[in-house]
């Protein structure tokens, strides 16, 4: 059969063809199971001499093969290979196979190209790139979707200096004639990091006042963490009350009690910022998923639907308009009412492409802006430890009501103080129940207590975590929590070597959406440059999670290849947030009868050197069997 074959009709061979005479269901089960031993490492010499037959057809085929498919010329059902048996299914039944069949928008089939082709006899082949892999759909596990949208069109990140950032601000201005001549338009920005200017200072509404281009406009600019806004002297003018202290949050004032324009955690609902349009939404969201299918990502979990945002995505789901798969965690206010008995979950609406069926708590602030709840004072500020947003009390009686009401509970908690609290609260609200069937998640889990490290294991909390934090947050970490506090700082190998469960994320638009950046931080605890605190060989090495690590659990001495001892860290972008979003039937493996979400990659991160990993280019993005992203 060519490889540019096009059948029309997908045929398998039919039960007469087979000499037993068995079902076709039967027959691939049995199939299946064949494939087994062909991965052995005492098979080698059968696996080099299928490869030899795969280059040979590839030689053959080359010049033809070298056309890829775009979304609207993708047939039914096709086979990929990989000339190297490159396609890693982070499927223990088969973790690296030669080839993948898929037919509509489901995986149904994998194995050698022999096997391949000796049960689908009317279905194209293709072979991706000599050196590239293929690997399951990658999702991030906490994302804010349409404030990274809204930070494209005014980045902060990157100035040294409050100066500088104004001055980013007035460029934003001037290069657009609608803000520019209309001093009333609403002017929102997202990046801003005191940590990083050269004289670590809070910016004030004066700043934005000194500049006669930004002077007198209502300017909303969010910090980099998420966790604090500063904002111009017109919206401090326009908030009609503003306390003298707000439970959970910041009123930053001058040494006259005068407010200067920065609100931290609760204090930010004071301000009063216009909703965005369902036009605005759409573009935000456009340009969010345009930028997440060019990294790879088939999936995203959104860390803080509103009533407004959650009403959008509904309705693109309703419309068949997501192109991307969204979980999303609704927002809970502790200052209003409880909801989890009134609002309806969605589930797999949109053709399985949009899910809300969690609820996001906030315990705490962030480290950067010094708003995480410690046990003891900061060591550069030991005026405070921090503060909790949420009462405990209130805690222990929403997380429980939450749960029984059949909602997964995430938590936001940063400080070693907050992961007590919450994971003190989980523990309660846990007892007697089937945590898989509620799967609760802590979000960030940052810095953690020695006492609380096994705790995740021991509960089956799942670790939200956000491998990019760790190398931004590593120059200034110590600085905040001094030199034994600071061990504690994301110990990713603590929390899996205790048996718990890590689902990987990034918090776009708060740090790099491409998923590689945050497998390259988990395991090397690097810099982009290779730098760290700690030198060359990274920050508190002995938290990263290897590519060497052995998988948890037992298998069978056969399977614990080199490619199984990768999967621990990669699962933490596939199938463990797959696991963390309830669809891991569904996604998060190359596994026949699941959603045919994969990733084609340029170079084979699992050995490429890991100063490499960040030149790894995606090829291809495909959802549901079709590329988003690229050709197959």
């Amino acid at each position: 059969m060519s490889a540019q074959s096009t059948p029309s009709e997908l045929r398998k061979r039919s039960p007469s063809s087979s000499p037993s005479g068995r079902s076709q269901k039967d027959r691939s089960l049995d199939s299946t199971r064949q494939l087994k031993p062909s991965y052995r490492p005492n098979n080698a010499l059968r696996m080099t001499a299928i490869r030899v037959v795969v280059a040979g057809l590839l030689g053959f085929f080359g010049l033809r093969a070298a056309q890829k498919w775009g979304r609207s010329e993708v047939p039914d059902a096709y086979a990929l290979c990989s000339p190297e048996g490159k396609i890693f299914t982070v499927d223990e039944a088969n973790p690296e196979v030669e080839c993948m069949v898929i037919h509509g928008s489901h995986f149904s089939d994998v194995g050698s190209l022999a096997d391949i082709r000796l049960r689908w006899t009317a279905i194209p082949v293709r072979f991706i790139q000599s050196g590239a892999v293929v690997v399951p759909g990658i999702s991030d596990s906490h994302v804010h979707i349409l404030e990274y949208g809204a930070t494209i069109q005014l980045p902060l990140e990157g100035p040294k200096s409050v100066k500088e950032t104004v001055q980013v601000v007035r460029n934003y201005i001037l290069s657009d004639p609608d803000v520019r001549h209309n001093k009333s338009t609403f002017v929102e920005g997202w990046g801003w990091d005191h940590t990083q200017w050269l004289l670590e200072q809070w910016p004030t509404s004066e700043d934005l006042e000194n500049d006669p281009v930004v002077r007198g406009r209502p300017i909303v600019l969010q910090s980099k963490d998420g966790h604090a806004i500063w904002v111009s002297k017109k919206i401090l003018d326009d908030i009609e009350f503003i306390p003298e202290e707000i439970e959970g949050g910041t009123i930053f004032r001058d040494s006259n009690g005068n407010p200067t324009g920065v609100f931290m955690d609760s204090a930010q609902s004071l301000v009063n910022a216009p909703e965005p349009t369902h036009d605005q939404m759409e573009k935000r969201f456009g340009l969010a998923v345009r930028d997440a299918h060019k990294v790879g990502l088939t999936a995203l979990h959104d860390a803080g639907f509103n009533p407004r945002s959650l009403a959008f995505f509904k309705k693109q789901a309703e419309e068949d308009k997501l192109p991307i798969r969204v979980y999303g965690m609704t927002y809970f206010n502790e200052s209003a009412e409880y909801w989890g008995n009134s609002v309806e979950k969605v589930i797999g609406a949109g053709n399985n492409r949009l899910s809300a069926r969690s609820v996001k708590i906030f315990a705490d602030g962030a480290l950067r802006s010094g708003g995480a709840a410690l046990y003891e004072p900061y060591s550069d500020n030991p005026e405070t430890r921090g503060f909790l947003r949420i009462d405990p009390e209130l805690l222990n009686k929403v997380i429980p009501r939450f749960l029984r009401d059949g909602w997964q509970v995430n938590v936001h908690a940063i400080g070693d103080r907050a992961n007590g609290v919450v994971l003190d609260a989980f523990e309660a609200a846990l007892k007697d129940a089937n945590v898989s069937a509620l799967r609760p998640r802590l979000e960030h889990a940052q810095i953690l207590a020695k006492k609380d490290m096994a705790r995740f294991g021991d509960l089956g909390i799942i670790a939200s975590i956000q491998p990019t934090h760790a190398i931004s947050d590593m120059w200034f970490g110590e600085d905040r929590l001094g030199p034994e506090r600071v061990k504690g700082l994301y110990a990713f190998r603590s929390i899996i070597d205790h048996g718990g469960r890590i689902a990987l994320g990034s918090d776009f638009p708060v740090e790099d959406m491409n998923p590689l950046a945050g497998f390259y931080a988990a395991i090397t605890r690097l810099s982009p440059d290779g730098k760290s605190p700690h030198g060359p060989g990274g920050w508190f090495p002995e938290q990263r999670m290897t590519r060497q690590e052995a998988l948890k659990g037992k298998l069978p001495v056969y399977m614990v290849s080199e490619v199984e001892k990768l999967r621990c860290s990669f699962a933490g972008m596939t199938l463990d947030p797959a696991y963390a979003s309830f669809s891991d039937d569904q996604l998060g493996t190359i596994t026949p009868g699941k959603r045919a979400d994969y990733v084609v990659l340029s170079k084979d991160i699992m050995t490429i050197p890991a100063g490499k990993l960040l030149e790894t280019k995606v090829l291809a993005t495909v959802i549901d069997g079709r590329p988003v992203y690229g050709k197959i």
